[in-house]
């Protein structure tokens, strides 16, 4: 790195300590860094913060609070030619952001805050078993995603319990969005191969029985949802499971809302109303399912 570049990252890491986390994302889009820089600005907060003294849970929340501000981009992973690890901290979607937020909060507790640390956990939440190995190895359906990510120590799905399995529902069958729609996605379009692994992947996710807590029943239950946790919104899109990715944040007032990286045109933000309320308004969104960060160490 060139000493005026130098100068001006050590600059930006001296002020980002100093703003509070709500206002690190506008900062980091008003700097223009790169990714490897952000990122370092991210562990330079943490360390500012202690936040590795505190519960993973909380530092997932803190991390998407630094996130606020960010610019939303859609297909963020959908790059040409070979599949290989995308990193894009200064332009979100929904996955991006929510699985920037788990594995940065990762480094932070595993104390891996270099940029090739971070490429390294990224690549093992969002591949199967961590493997590179096509358009396929990547984790596409979220019920499918957490699932891996539940036999890699990353995730846990929760929502059963913490709503009770009564008060919950199945995913509808069939998952097969992409199957059916493959003119939708560049890397299925013309590739045979590709689809005929993501079938697979999708008969394997009909095998298993995912519980989502209805909409309606949810402001009965939020005060159940983990600070942090990871949500994702389930929906009634034929052949999909889940539509919409984000984290749950507890307010001061103790009401759950919910941050995310919404959609073109909007930035990472936190809603404004209750979650519930949120639901409530999007007849395409069904209720959600719960996933606690797992503590390390």
């Amino acid at each position: 790195m060139i000493r005026r570049h130098f100068l001006s990252s050590a600059a930006c890491a001296s002020a980002a300590t100093l703003i509070p986390s709500t206002l690190f994302g506008a900062f980091m889009q008003e700097t223009g860094l790169s990714d490897e820089q952000i990122c370092r600005l991210k562990f330079d907060l943490a360390v500012s913060k202690d936040l590795a003294a505190r519960p993973i849970s909380e530092i997932v929340a803190e991390i998407g609070r630094s996130f606020i501000g960010t610019e939303y981009a859609g297909h963020t992973l959908e790059d040409d030619g070979e599949e290989k690890l995308v990193v894009n901290l200064r332009a979100l979607d929904c996955v991006t952001f929510y699985e920037n937020c788990v594995t940065l909060a990762r480094c932070i507790k595993l104390k891996k805050t270099t940029f090739e640390e971070y490429k390294a956990q990224l690549q093992f939440l969002r591949y199967r078993d961590g493997v590179i190995d096509g358009y396929p190895s990547r984790l596409h359906y979220t019920s499918d995603y957490w699932f891996n990510a539940e036999k890699k120590g990353i995730l846990k799905v929760v929502t059963a319990e913490l709503f009770g399995e009564k008060n919950c529902v199945p995913i509808p069958k069939p998952v097969n969005f992409m199957s059916e729609n493959r003119d939708k996605y560049k890397h299925l379009k013309t590739n045979d191969a590709n689809l005929a692994k993501i079938r697979a992947q999708e008969e394997a996710i009909n095998a298993r029985t995912t519980l989502f807590l209805p909409k309606g029943n949810l402001h009965m239950f939020a005060d159940k949802v983990p600070h942090g946790s990871v949500i994702g919104i389930t929906t009634n899109i034929k052949g999909m499971d889940v539509t919409h990715t984000g984290v749950a944040v507890r307010m001061p007032n103790g009401a759950l809302h919910f941050m995310h990286a919404p959609n073109v045109g909007y930035k990472v933000q936190i809603t404004d109303v209750p979650m519930h309320d949120y639901l409530a308004k999007n007849q395409k969104q069904t209720g959600i399912i719960v996933a606690s960060v797992m503590e390390i160490g």
